[in-house]
């Protein structure tokens, strides 16, 4: 039978364990009894430096529940990070391991259906949300934006899917081999390949607190995964940069015959226009540009993407 660890990275969310560990015990007992996964399975969560009585009520899990093991990092290092070390530091005790977040919005009757694509074959089977009814417009519509234009921007995701996702063994060791620092797994785990799947579900509210990833986090996760996985921003900036040199041109001809007929105009706005554009523009490409330098800084420094301080097994 199959062995499943949970990979459930945690931050400040004592508002949930208690009633997230009682429905996925009762889930794992579940699928124990049917012989879908072996009774070795465990439920692993990842404390991610949390403020709150996280990692207390984790210890208090595992002296009373025998599935549950935690993972306590040094630090907050942020969720990215977080997942990948638990992940990474369980990868060898499993067959395979399903990442999810410990508010259990995404379904867990979806794990069925996940070990049997898995016992079929597919080394990664990836959570697509069928449809995204419980958001709100607003979020609907730059979640669904954010997909797209990453995929314009030429970075390889899967459509609607967030880190709600199976991984094996297998392609755990083959994204051990990925050492970036500035991490975004949705676009990370789709370059390692191997046959994979998907499975879709429905996401429901969450179970208490609050969400931790508000518009801020959206907005620089967002931009992590395109500075992290393309180069297309630069390419554009440059594109832009000929198209602004190819039209000062036309305005240096197009002035350079006025004045040889004698017919010059005084164009004070357009100047000024000219020379906020150009230099906005320019402005612009040094923060993308910047940003690109900053990512490379940080990689060579090669510091460790996370550090465990604790571990329950």
């Amino acid at each position: 039978m199959t062995k499943l660890y949970l990979a459930i990275p945690c931050y400040n969310e004592e508002e949930v364990l208690y009633d997230t560990t009682e429905k996925l015990t009762k889930k794992f007992d579940k699928m124990i009894a049917e012989g879908k996964i072996s009774p070795d399975s465990k439920i692993c969560y990842f404390d991610d430096g949390s403020k709150d009585k996280t990692w207390e009520i984790i210890t208090e899990l595992h002296r009373t529940n025998k599935y549950v093991n935690g993972i306590k990092m040094s630090r907050n290092r942020g969720h990215q990070n977080t997942l990948l070390g638990g992940l990474l530091t369980i990868k060898d005790r499993c067959d395979c391991t399903i990442s999810i977040d410990a508010d259990l919005q995404d379904d867990i009757n979806a794990f069925d259906q996940m070990i049997e694509d898995f016992e079929n074959g597919s080394e990664i089977v990836y959570g697509v949300r069928s449809k995204r009814a419980t958001d709100t417009a607003f979020k609907r519509i730059t979640a669904q934006s954010f997909y797209k234009i990453l995929s314009v921007l030429g970075a390889e995701v899967v459509y609607n899917h967030a880190d709600f996702r199976l991984i094996s063994r297998k392609a755990l060791n083959a994204l051990a081999e990925f050492e970036e620092v500035n991490l975004f797994l949705r676009g990370l785990v789709p370059m390692v390949g191997f046959k994979s799947s998907v499975v879709e579900y429905e996401r429901s509210e969450r179970l208490a607190g609050k969400s931790k990833y508000p518009l801020k986090k959206m907005l620089g996760l967002a931009w992590d995964g395109v500075t992290s996985l393309s180069m297309k921003p630069i390419r554009m900036i440059t594109s832009l940069g000929a198209i602004v040199f190819g039209v000062s041109l036309i305005i240096l001809i197009y002035s350079f015959v006025m004045w040889c007929i004698g017919n010059t105009v005084s164009g004070w706005t357009s100047t000024v226009l000219s020379i906020w554009a150009i230099g906005g523009l320019q402005l612009l490409a040094i923060g993308v540009i910047g940003e690109y330098i900053g990512k490379i800084y940080m990689e060579t420094k090669r510091r460790p993407r996370y550090i465990v301080e604790e571990e329950l097994k």
